[in-house]
């Protein structure tokens, strides 16, 4: 999903809500794909654990649920799924939502059928852990060599990297090519098309 403006946003109205200097945008968006309180404790230079970070997850979900920015479908992203589940493969998400927010976006976008498992930040450690993927791993009996992980973040790349698990970077997401190159993908892709044929 697209999600990266709707993020933002929800970053900038936390720090107004608890009084905290408004990030750039690129240094909003180096959070993407860590567990919340990870990542807010890290943009605003504070503990995972403490009161303040507390207070600012709280204000990010609240307007989670109220901000209007919209997190669409990427273009060919719905049929894309599609097509990889009637072919029989195991789709799994690993993500840095919580288990609430995520089933939320399974059940509004009707993907939910798709996947055969999945993990939100909540129910592991945070990326670049590659705990949620070890998890994934067990659960669906897949042999390490058989599964790839395909992401749009530093995060991502880097959770795949530290378990061994080969990894796909797609570049129109949260981070640039240079910067998920820097994590040995094997593949680099710039278009649904292009990852629909790099999987064959």
């Amino acid at each position: 999903m697209d999600s990266v403006a709707r993020i933002v946003a929800c970053v900038y109205g936390a720090a107004r809500d608890c009084g905290y200097p408004i990030p750039d945008e690129e240094e909003a968006k180096r959070i993407i794909g860590l567990s919340l309180s990870a990542g807010l404790a890290r943009l605003f230079d504070d503990d995972e654990h403490s009161a303040q970070t507390a207070r600012l997850v709280e204000r990010y979900r609240h307007h989670w649920l109220h901000d209007p920015t919209p997190s669409p479908l990427f273009d060919g992203a719905c049929e894309l799924l599609h097509a990889w589940h009637r072919q029989g493969i195991l789709l799994a998400v690993a993500t840095g939502k919580s288990r609430a927010g995520l089933d939320r976006v399974l059940d509004d976008t009707g993907l939910r059928p798709l996947f055969a498992a999945s993990r939100g930040a909540d129910e592991a450690r945070s990326k670049p852990d590659p705990l949620m993927l070890t998890q994934l791993l067990d659960e669906l009996a897949i042999p390490l060599e058989q599964a790839v992980m395909i992401g749009d973040s530093v995060h991502d790349l880097g959770m795949a990297a530290k378990l061994g698990m080969k990894r796909i970077g797609v570049t129109w997401g949260v981070d640039s090519r240079a910067r998920l190159a820097h994590f040995s993908p094997v593949a680099l892709v710039d278009s649904m098309a292009e990852l629909r044929r790099t999987l064959g």
